[in-house]
């Protein structure tokens, strides 16, 4: 299963609901060198833009791996930047706000968020 075959398959689990940013650094865990367990632990209170509405979980659960890979941290502003001109922001709440005014359901809006966090992840690390 590839790393985002296994976020999917996260986030399409309804035994256990998995946060936006669980569902990102999970996927990664060997890399990063934590279990999959610690993985989920490290990233357990960034799901809904940290609780309130702030920095989208997606991009959390990114920086978190990216801390853990290595990546320079250049990366992360040109990781905000991707992800704001491709998704109109980086906040949880507006861009659920803009989702709804879409008719978007909010799960299918952040399975969107994470799919493209972990497309950007994938190809920039080089881990496809």
């Amino acid at each position: 299963m590839t790393r985002k075959e296994h976020s999917k398959a996260l986030r399409a689990d309804t035994q256990v609901h998995y946060n936006c940013a669980q569902s990102v650094l999970i996927p990664f865990a060997g890399d990063v060198g934590v279990s999959e367990e610690q993985a989920n632990a490290l990233t357990l209170n960034f799901g809904a833009g940290m609780g309130c509405g702030s920095m989208c979980g997606a991009i959390s659960g990114a920086f978190v791996a990216m801390g853990g890979l290595g990546m320079p941290q250049e990366k992360r502003v040109q990781l905000l930047r991707e992800f704001r001109q491709a998704n109109g922001d980086v906040n949880c709440a507006q861009l659920l706000k803009a989702a709804a005014e879409r008719g978007e359901e909010r799960k299918c809006h952040c399975d969107r968020m994470v799919a493209w966090c972990m497309d950007w992840l994938s190809r920039e690390s080089g881990l496809e």
